[in-house]
């Protein structure tokens, strides 16, 4: 199985930035996007795995708060100028680190390391070649990307609406012809207990 740890999205918000994506897909159309139904906010790639009882007991173990994000604005990984991925942006209170955090502090036992580097929360709109930020070796810039960090300099920052996310939950990715396809396996509440660090 090929798992992740994951914020789902209020439909309300889920659907604007739908509409934003579907006003802007036309200027890169060799481009993947991502649909609708899989917008989410990853907290932690798992990857492939066959120890599903123990990635979610220790997700059990995980306390945090109920956490306030905002979405606004886009950007791209790794820059404007060789874009290979792009994102709506989040805002969010300390909840948001401190979740992730313990998320990946919980799998470590399993054996699970935390993603290199800081975490940086975003929503993925489109990916090209390999949607990694750092190109393998022989895959061109985007050029459709490229388009549309041009036609978005000097705007000013889409709002995209806030929620406040109570419960965070472990997802099983599957990859099929026409795109990745998730399916939610477990919900884990948050509510006012402290996050453990």
């Amino acid at each position: 199985m090929r798992l992740f740890v994951a914020l789902d999205i209020d439909p309300e918000i889920r659907q604007r930035i739908g509409e934003f994506r579907d006003k802007i897909r036309p200027y890169a159309p060799g481009i993947r996007w991502v649909g609708l139904e899989t917008f989410h906010i990853t907290l932690q790639f798992i990857g492939e795995t066959n120890q599903l009882a123990e990635v979610r007991s220790a997700l059990q173990q995980v306390r945090g708060r109920a956490i306030h994000l905002a979405f606004r604005g886009t950007g791209f990984f790794p820059n404007a100028k060789a874009p290979r991925v792009f994102w709506v942006g989040i805002d969010s209170d300390e909840h948001l680190q401190q979740l992730a955090d313990a998320v990946a502090k919980a799998l470590q036992p399993v054996g699970f390391k935390k993603e290199p580097g800081p975490f940086k929360p975003h929503l993925t709109l489109a990916r090209s070649g390999s949607g990694r930020p750092r190109p393998k070796r022989g895959e061109q810039i985007a050029g459709g990307l490229r388009v549309v960090a041009i036609k978005l300099d000097g705007l000013e920052p889409e709002e995209f609406g806030w929620m406040t996310a109570r419960e965070f939950c472990l997802y099983e990715s599957r990859l099929t012809p026409s795109g990745a396809k998730y399916t939610k396996l477990t919900q884990y509440p948050l509510d006012n207990q402290r996050t453990a660090s």
